[in-house]
Formats: structure tokens, sequence, C-alpha cells
């Protein structure tokens, strides 16, 4: 299905695939080519002599989870109006069970933001943040940066990039996102899918392929080929929308009649222009995928490249579920008892307790329209098995109903909900305890679902296409892969009604207001004060955490944790929770004696410590410090290393980072990002220190690696830490201790 090419390739008037030759341009001449450097050209902000591409966006979109410690960070750093249209969603609108009044504070300020400031505001359940992007935003050739990190939106022409808080920060202050110039990976799509196979299924083989490799790691992969053609813009998109879980920086696809016709029904046709790669393009790799060969997938727990085919599953499933069952022991211990995923095997099938249908990836027209059209004059059943199902916007939740789906999904026994990201994030439809929910949605990390091990709570949750959710809930539960049924799917195209948006979206984009008030509820709070780097630190291991990879839901878990959003120090108790429990409470302990130490009062634990390396308290800070194998795979918030900041942590230490936006965020928020080689043990616990001398000196010299010591109790051991590929803006931010202070130092002047 998919084949991993791993050499550089071009593209002839993009249709021929040759080896590199003599004849043809250069590589670093024919990648400008590309479509993706032909967007990335006509976006950077002027040259430069750091070898770094300067980007400046079209457009951002944030959601309610990130928007107001988006904007507290730019008024704290001299915000005076948004200098391009920023959409503000609400999409994540979940909390108020939870918080009670702060769910709704939240959304009062991001309106009052969008009149001062001059912002476009999306009210609660008008739609998912990348729908509405999709419906209202995007454009061909254009640039959208997103504090999510399911920023997709290349499937119609436009280059989505998800990062943290602090570069769509940057952008508001007329500053830029400044990148190594990518590389790019050529996708090349051959043939049709057959009926009863989605997008999920495409985007699953694609995860699976190329996540545990790091083959397209911080690439941009650019989709063409005869494939293209043989899919509709809701499977495109869907497919579009998951690159993200490859760890690949953007993407892009060649634009033809579908995407020109998905702008008219948007009533936006001016937005399209064909985007085509020129007659000689050239890409570092290629990955080749025959949709005609595509099968029904499963992403089993715990992360969407742990796939199968669905047929694999159902011909091997004690072998396949036992050792997801030993993954989950692994991963918690004596903290959960109730690890009986084997319980799901019945008369030789694998069986499910819940179905879910939603967000960005699953709540498309088309997708309710075959699921509909599956489940047509069939029942879900009365048993314990349930489906819910959610439109990713209030336009395509009015066409369902116009065309008959939503009916013919009631009648079934699924449930409709508005629009909403709440199953992707653990705020909806939580399964059970020990129940397996399968969902079209776009993870299934630990604990993503909203179960809590530390409780002796654990839910699990499978990735699956629309269409096989509802084969699947067609059989009361039992896990079907959607190409072994017959239907017919007769419903009307899709017509996109706007008048919603007209009547309830407020755009002020060009209409500043500087003397409006901003509304603030109680929980809305100031970011806390943050120092800047000193002249040597010295780190105390809060947590070392040697899994193969660490997700940011694991770093700061999503769900009602979230109600905390807008208050840095509550949100902050929850670092680490679900992983390493005890975190918090290290983390606050070495916060506070740093505190000390600057009021002249080092506790004498400390001062041992620096006696051990020759050292002093006066030029010296103490601060805590992360460790782990692969940090970083995941959402885009800032939080998970903002609440690490606000905690005091002062360092990670990783021998890689998964993704790049979350290196990002760890510099914005002063985190120093260092690295190991591969071949360095790291055998160090909680409790042991980390000294690094002269780290400020080396940091303003553009120094890249240093020699630092680790104290423990059976003495000092040498150890080399890297901090490469860093910018000069990134090195004056970690010299300042954040982004906001960066900014207050350059105001001053």
């Amino acid at each position: 299905m998919v084949e991993l090419i791993n050499h550089g390739v071009y593209l002839l008037d993009g249709q021929q695939i040759v080896p590199q030759k003599e004849g043809l341009p250069s590589p670093d001449e024919a990648r400008k080519q590309t479509i993706t450097y032909q967007i990335l050209r006509a976006h950077e902000a002027g040259n430069s002599a750091d070898n770094k591409m300067h980007i400046r966006f079209d457009a951002m979109m944030s959601h309610d989870i990130t928007y107001v410690g988006i904007i507290q960070t730019a008024r704290a750093s001299g915000l005076k109006e948004f200098p391009l249209p920023y959409a503000m969603t609400n999409c994540h609108n979940s909390l108020c069970a939870v918080g009670g009044t702060i769910n709704e504070d939240d959304h009062i300020f991001g309106l009052s933001a969008a009149k001062k400031y001059g912002g476009i505001y999306v009210p609660a359940n008008l739609a998912v943040i990348h729908q509405y992007a999709r419906e209202a935003m995007a454009k061909c050739g254009n640039m959208i940066l997103g504090s999510d990190s399911h920023t997709r939106y290349g499937s119609i022409g436009n280059m989505g990039v998800g990062e943290g808080g602090g570069e769509l920060v940057k952008q508001l202050l007329r500053n830029t996102w400044d990148i190594n110039p990518p590389q790019v990976v050529l996708v090349w799509l051959e043939g049709k899918p057959k009926k009863g196979i989605g997008p999920h299924d495409v985007a699953i083989s694609l995860v699976k392929a190329t996540f545990e490799s790091g083959f397209v790691k911080n690439k941009v992969l650019e989709f063409a080929g005869p494939g293209v053609k043989n899919l509709p813009i809701d499977f495109r998109n869907g497919i579009d929308i998951m690159t993200t879980e490859t760890t690949c920086l953007s993407s892009i696809w060649v634009t033809d009649e579908e995407v020109k016709h998905h702008y008219e029904l948007h009533n936006r046709p001016q937005d399209y222009k064909e985007l085509r790669p020129g007659k000689t393009a050239y890409y570092d790799a290629m990955i080749r995928i025959d949709l005609g060969t595509q099968e029904s997938m499963i992403a089993l727990p715990f992360h969407p490249s742990n796939a199968c085919t669905i047929h694999e599953l159902q011909e091997h499933p004690e072998e396949i579920l036992k050792k997801i069952e030993e993954d989950g022991r692994k991963r918690y211990g004596d903290k959960v008892k109730d690890v009986n995923l084997m319980s799901k095997i019945r008369d030789g099938k694998v069986w499910a307790d819940q179905g879910i249908i939603a967000g960005c990836s699953g709540g498309t027209y088309d997708n309710l329209c075959e699921a509909a059209a599956i489940l047509n004059g069939q029942s879900i059943g009365n048993d314990y098995f349930t489906m819910s199902a959610y439109p990713q916007s209030s336009p395509v939740s009015l066409a369902t109903q116009r065309s008959g789906v939503a009916q013919t999904l009631t009648e079934a026994g699924v449930v409709l909900k508005p629009a909403f990201c709440g199953p992707c994030f653990g705020a909806g439809d939580v399964p059970g305890n020990d129940c397996l929910s399968i969902r079209h949605t776009t993870r299934n990390f630990p604990n993503r679902e909203g179960s809590k091990p530390g409780q002796g709570q654990i839910s699990w949750v499978a990735l699956m296409d629309a269409r096989s959710i509802a084969a699947t809930a067609a059989n009361g539960g039992r896990i079907t892969a959607a190409t072994d049924v017959e239907y017919e799917d007769n419903y009307a195209p899709y017509k996109y009604d706007g008048r919603i948006y007209e009547h309830r979206v407020y755009n002020g984009f060009g209409k500043a207001e500087p003397n409006y008030e901003l509304r603030y509820g109680p929980n809305i709070k100031d970011w806390p004060h943050m120092f800047p780097m000193m002249d040597n630190m010295l780190l105390e291991l809060a947590a070392v955490i040697h899994d193969p990879v660490t997700t940011t839901d694991e770093l700061i878990p999503s769900g009602e944790t979230s109600s905390y959003r807008s208050n840095p120090l509550k949100l902050s108790e929850f670092a680490l929770s679900r992983r390493v429990p005890e975190y918090v409470g290290i983390a606050k302990r070495i916060q506070k004696e740093d505190h000390e130490r600057r009021d002249g009062k080092t506790p004498q634990h400390v001062l041992d410590a620096l006696k051990q390396v020759g050292a002093s308290d006066k030029d010296t800070s103490f601060g805590s410090c992360v460790f782990a194998n692969k940090p970083g795979d995941g959402s885009a918030r800032e939080q998970a290393a903002s609440c690490q900041k606000v905690l005091g942590g002062d360092a990670n230490i990783c021998y890689e980072y998964a993704t790049k936006r979350y290196r990002s965020n760890c510099i914005n928020w002063g985190i120093v990002p260092f690295t190991i080689a591969r071949e360095t043990p790291f055998d160090y616990v909680p409790g042991d220190m980390v000294f690094v001398p002269g780290i400020r000196k080396a940091m303003e010299e553009g120094k890249e690696e240093i020699d630092a010591q680790v104290i423990t109790k059976d003495g000092v051991k040498p150890i080399h830490l890297y901090f490469n590929n860093l910018g000069k803006t990134e090195r004056e931010v970690l010299l300042a201790g954040c982004l906001m202070n960066y900014y207050a130092k350059a105001n001053k002047k």
C-alpha cells in the first residue's frame, strides 16, 4: 500500500519521476520548483545571513485552549492590534461543569480581544477550528499558522503549520517564523480507493509507514500523482489533517477542478488558483501510495502508528491484543488493576464498546453520508455498544439535516452532537473503565480519551475510518471492515450554507478598537515573573522518563485539566500528573529553594552541590529539569513547556525532540533544549543535579555544545550537552528568560 523511497527524485512536468542524472538542474535549484518552495519563498520576509527562512503568514487560527494565553503573552510583549486575520474558535467549549464560569469567561475574553485588537471570533459549537479555516480562511498559495498541531490545509492549496503560542505571538508582533529550509518529500498517489475505504485508512497506513523511522520528520509532504483526481475534497482533507501524526512540518497538494469547486461552493472563487510543481522539481525522498490496494485499517492503542489491517486483527486477535495488554501493564504497573483487553475477544471476534466520528478528521459531510448509508435501516443495538457523531461545523450539520443523513443516523441509534473537539482530547464521550472505543479522530495517545490511570481508570482507544466504525455499529460492536459490507451511498452532494457564520461570527479584522476594555473572568491570570539566564546553571532532575516517546498529553494532560488553561499557576499543577505524579511537588520545592537563593538564603544542600563543582550561588541559577528520551510528540499547546517554566523549569535534556513545535515551545518559554549523543547513557535519577558552567557566555558566543557535570550521591560525573541549531533570536529569547522578557527588553530600547 505504502512504499518509501529514501533517495532524491526529480518530477518532470508534474508527471514523470526520474532519478538524479546529468543534464538536470542541481537538487538545490530544482527544489525551488516544488510547490512547497514556491509558497515558502513568496512568504519570506527578506534575506538573512543565518541560513534560515524567515516566514510571515497570511492568517492565524487558535481555539479556546490557547488563545487567552497567546493574547496575554502578546499584550505583555507590546501588542497594539492584530496585523493579520486571526480567527479564535471555541471548539474546546467543554469545561463548564468542571470549572464553573471559567469556560465561558474565556469566551467572553476572546470576543472582547477580537473587538479591541481587530480579530475574528467564532462562537462555541459553530465549527471546529480546522473546518472553519477550510470554509472561511484558507486560500490557494497562502500560509496559515495555528496554535493546534493539526493545522493542515494543504489539500485545498494552503500550507498550514501548527506551532505553540509563542510563534503566534511573534506574528502578532510583526516578527517571523524562522526555520531551516526544509526538505520536501513527494507523496505520489496512484489508483482509486475501493468502496468502503476512507481517508483514515490511507492516513493510518501513511503514519504507520513513516512515524517510527522519522522518515518525514520536519519535512514538507507534497502530494501529487494520478490518484489525486480520484479523491473528493473531504477525502483529501481527511488524509491531509493526519499528516501531523507523521511528524512532518507541513503539507501541500496539487490543486485541480475539485479544489476549484470547493472554493466556488464556499462562495470564494477568487481564492482558488492552480498549484503545480515547475517543469523540473526535485524531492529529497518519495512515498508511493497505491490507493487501489488500500485495506480497512485500525490503529491500536497507544499511537496512530500502531496499526494493522482490520482483517489482520480478525485473523490474529489474541496475538495482537495481548501485545497491547502487555504494553498497558508496562506503562501503568500497579496503578491499574483492570488491564483486560483480551476480554474484548468473544467467539473469536473483537468487540468494541463505543464508536465515535468527530472533529477535524472525522466529522466531514462525506464521512457522515457514508456512515449513514452503511447504517441505513440498521440498528446499533440496545446493548452496551454506543455511538456518537459530531459534524465538524454548523454548515455541515445543516447539510446532513437537509439531505436526510442526520435522520438516518438518528434512526439507527447514533447520537448526533454539535461541532466540538471533545472526544479527541478527552473532554467528551470518555469511555468506561476497561472499555474499547473506536474513533475517527486524530489521536489515541495514552489517556488522551480522558481515563485516569493514577486513579485506577483505564480505557482503550483505537482509530478507524468512519465507514468501518459504521459497519462495526451495524454489527452491534463487532469490529468489521467496511469493505466487507454492501451499501449504496446515494445522498445529495454537499451544499454549503454560510448564513450561520454571517449571523454569528464577529469579524473585526482591520477594525480594531484600542479603547475597548478587555473582559476578564476571575480565573484569567497574568504570567508570573520569569528570570533571565544567569552565568551558570544548576539543574535538579525532577523527572526522568525512559519511554521511547513522551507525548505532550503526558507533559500536560488534556481534557478537564484544560479548565485552568487561562490560569498558569493552576494549570501547572497538572504537569506530568498522569506520568510522573510526584513531579509537581519536586519542581515546586526546587523553585522555592531558588527563590531562597535569590533572597540570600541558599539551602545547604544546594551549597554543598555547588561546592563539589567549585561554583558559587551568586552567579548560578537553580532550576528543575526533565529528562525524556524523545519528548514532545503530539499537541502544539505550548502549555507542555510553559507549565514547566511556571514551576521553575530551566531545561530539558533528551536524545532528540519528537517535534520542532515542542522544541520551539521550550525555547519561547526560556527552557534550554539540551540534547545528548545517542550513545551517551543516562542512568541518573530524580534528585541528581546537572551543573552547566558558563552557559550564558556560551549562548552569547553562538556555541552549540558544552561540557557539564552530573552531581550524584556517588560523586561528580562528566556529561556533554548540545544546544545546536539555535537562531539569533532564539538565543536572545533564552538569554532573556522567555519570549515576554525578550520583547519587554526590546520595547525599552
